[in-house]
């Protein structure tokens, strides 16, 4: 499927429905099968042990699974998350930026289940995966 939004499409609109992102996470990439996003780790993503702390990846996962349902929807501020699953699998490094690869499974009328991968930068090794699912507003006409 090819996107409705380009790479820098998304990543204005993410910077202003939600100013808060700017300079936390970044597109990297969408091409309709898949949505990347980066988030560079600093201090303040860190708990006691030098990881990454559980909900700075969940926060990387909802953006991702966001981004990846307007790649194929558009400029829908009102999509919300209605569930979430997250495996935490491996101790990301706390000196890489994490990077999520999201891909929309299903994208119906109302919902979009998206499955996100994230790894630490430069390893190949899933650090966390989540399943997203999104609702999406009826149009309005």
């Amino acid at each position: 499927m090819t996107p409705v939004m380009t790479r820098a499409e998304m990543q204005d609109y993410l910077w202003e429905v939600f100013p808060q992102v700017r300079g936390h996470f970044s597109v990297e990439h969408i091409d309709g099968a898949v949505t990347v996003m980066r988030m560079p780790v600093t201090d303040q993503n860190l708990r006691p042990g030098g990881t990454v702390s559980g909900p700075t990846m969940f926060a990387l996962a909802d953006v991702a699974a966001y981004a990846a349902t307007l790649a194929h929807i558009g400029r829908e501020a009102l999509a919300v998350t209605t569930n979430c699953s997250i495996d935490f699998m491996r101790k990301p490094s706390a000196d890489a930026d994490l990077i999520a690869t999201a891909e929309v499974l299903k994208l119906g009328k109302s919902l979009s289940v998206v499955d996100i991968r994230i790894c630490s930068e430069g390893q190949k090794a899933p650090v966390a995966r989540a399943t997203l699912t999104y609702s999406i507003p009826p149009k309005r006409d």
